[in-house]
């Protein structure tokens, strides 16, 4: 049994969303190879959907998107131009390529999130645009990808507070299955494989996308389309940083894909601009907003529901009008087979990338959190160079400990290894106690951008103190693979609440995983923002 410090604690608590809508832009205008952003006036390199004003174009501008007679948004008053990758299913039987239905178009929130003590939020200006993610990304190197992240309130003692941090988790892959409690939004950083999506998505996948929201209030635009605006410390919400001191409408993409449409098929998805993991996901934006409109609506749209539809400035045009909004496609583009089937993606784009089966580590485990898990699904990789699967294994044993106040429940033992094709496939345990961690189901939210009010969490110690012993050692065979596995019992002394009940864990860990064990602590999640075809309460 191990015995835990009890010391005096700082308490901070993330503040709810207070208002917020969302733009639902349930018409897609067009499918090209058409980015006048990152390729003006040329072809893109990838194909993209598109949301929005009809006026988008290779060179498109304020002027053309403003000046155009329709958008696929409902808000007929909305004439900016929302763009991301398109979704495809490759079969692998036929070598051939389609295009995945999405569903319902893309929503694009605009959360009123404020922080620094300042409550205004400027309007978007003329020809602002922006860029959200990184078309050349290949990895996740904010942490371990297969675990949940750290409290948001541990972020800054953590030093995770960086812009490239901030924008890796900026993106999020959510698993729908509305019989079950839905995933947390921005919680998967990755792109499912198939394999995971057919046994444990039955109603598809969301594609997750936060915009910065902090503005250096002079540049419009920069030369990556990037550089004049931040994150807030948080991603969603927290503090901007002294440079972009101008708080903007908090802009977040949602685009859910008809995954479940090729259950029973062989192949993989890939994202048009040839990602199977999700790294490179990005996203686009032009406003086509008037500036007054806009600040009239941000001041004004402040129901907590969400709904367009209440409020009372914006004009609501049908679906059907909506849908029927198109963009002008080049002569040098139509001949793309955008719909498939096709032996190629637009654009003769080549897939790169491992293909990641994953299930996901729920809960920050620090000693976890700089290196992945081993699973038995990162597999059929795309191309030389591709990052092999590792062979370092992972094992937890849960102990059930019952330390603190006299009848506090000790948790539950769950778990257990598994062995997997790759050696031991295990998920980790976590080891706080259950009933101090909150459920996902019970958590409180105040808005369908599902900011969570959480349960206080106590403030990590400066210098956590770990102590590891190893007590003994293990080989285990699988197939022509052995696997050392070396027994420690760690101690870990953090700072908690009093009479709070923890759970430590025996781990098993090859050499190769980390040395460090600092304190754990719970993850404090906001739940995901739409199911499909339901409207909601909140």
């Amino acid at each position: 049994m191990v015995r835990v410090s009890i010391l005096t604690l700082a308490v901070t608590a993330i503040s709810p969303v207070v208002a917020f809508w969302r733009m639902e832009c349930r018409g897609v205008a067009g499918y090209a190879r058409i980015d006048p952003l990152v390729s003006p006036g040329a072809v893109s390199g990838h194909l993209h959907a598109i949301m929005g004003s009809g006026g988008f174009s290779e060179s498109a501008t304020y002027a053309d998107i403003t000046a155009s007679d329709c958008t696929s948004c409902l808000v007929t008053q909305d004439k900016s131009s929302y763009w991301h990758p398109a979704l495809y299913f490759l079969d692998t039987t036929t070598n051939q390529y389609e295009l995945v239905e999405q569903v319902g178009g893309t929503l694009a929130y605009y959360l009123l999130n404020t922080g620094n003590g300042n409550t205004n939020i400027t309007a978007f200006p003329e020809n602002f645009r922006m860029i959200a993610g990184d078309n050349g990304r290949r990895s996740f190197t904010a942490g371990n990808v297969e675990m949940a992240d750290p409290p948001k309130s541990n972020w800054a003692a953590l030093n995770q507070t960086s812009q490239d941090k901030l924008a890796q988790r900026a993106l999020g892959f959510n698993c729908l299955d509305y019989s079950a409690t839905p995933e947390a939004s921005l919680y998967r950083h990755f792109f499912p494989d198939k394999d995971f999506l057919d046994a444990n998505c039955p109603d598809g996948i969301r594609f997750e996308l936060m915009f910065p929201s902090c503005w250096n209030g002079v540049d419009v635009d920069s030369a990556n389309h990037q550089s004049h605006v931040a994150y807030p410390d948080l991603v969603m919400t927290g503090d901007c940083p002294d440079d972009f001191p101008v708080r903007l409408p908090s802009l977040f993409y949602e685009t859910i894909w008809n995954t479940p449409a090729y259950t029973g098929r062989t192949g993989q998805f890939v994202i048009s601009n040839g990602d199977v993991q999700g790294f490179a996901y990005h996203g686009d934006f032009m406003t086509g907003w008037d500036p007054a409109f806009l600040q009239e609506a941000v001041d004004t749209c402040t129901n907590p529901s969400g709904e367009i539809s209440d409020c009372a400035i914006f004009d609501i045009q049908t679906l059907a009008e909506a849908q029927a909004c198109q963009i002008a496609v080049p002569e040098n583009l139509k001949s793309d087979d955008v719909d498939g089937p096709a032996s190629i993606l637009p654009g003769n784009i080549a897939p790169y990338g491992d293909y990641i089966g994953a299930t996901m580590i729920p809960t920050y485990n620090p000693a976890f959190s700089s290196q992945p898990a081993v699973t038995s699904g990162i597999v059929a990789g795309f191309g030389a160079g591709s990052p092999a699967t590792t062979a370092a294994a992972v094992v937890s044993v849960g102990v059930s400990v019952g330390v603190g106040a006299a009848g506090a429940p000790a948790a539950a033992a769950v778990g257990a290894s598994q062995i997997g094709t790759n050696g031991i496939n295990a998920q980790v345990v976590v080891n706080t106690d259950a009933a101090a961690a909150p459920s996902p189901s019970s958590s409180t939210t105040t808005s369908s951008s599902s900011q969570v009010v959480p349960s206080p969490t106590p403030t990590p110690s400066p210098s956590p103190v770990t102590h590891v012993n190893v007590v003994s050692t293990q080989y285990i065979t699988v197939g022509n693979m052995v696997t050392e596995i070396l027994w420690e019992e760690t101690t870990v002394y953090v700072t908690e609440l009093p009479d709070v009940t923890l759970t430590t864990t025996i781990m098993a860990r090859t050499a190769a995983a980390a040395d460090e064990m600092p304190a754990v602590k719970a993850r404090h999640a906001h739940q995901h923002m739409r199911r499909h075809g339901r409207r909601h309460e909140y």
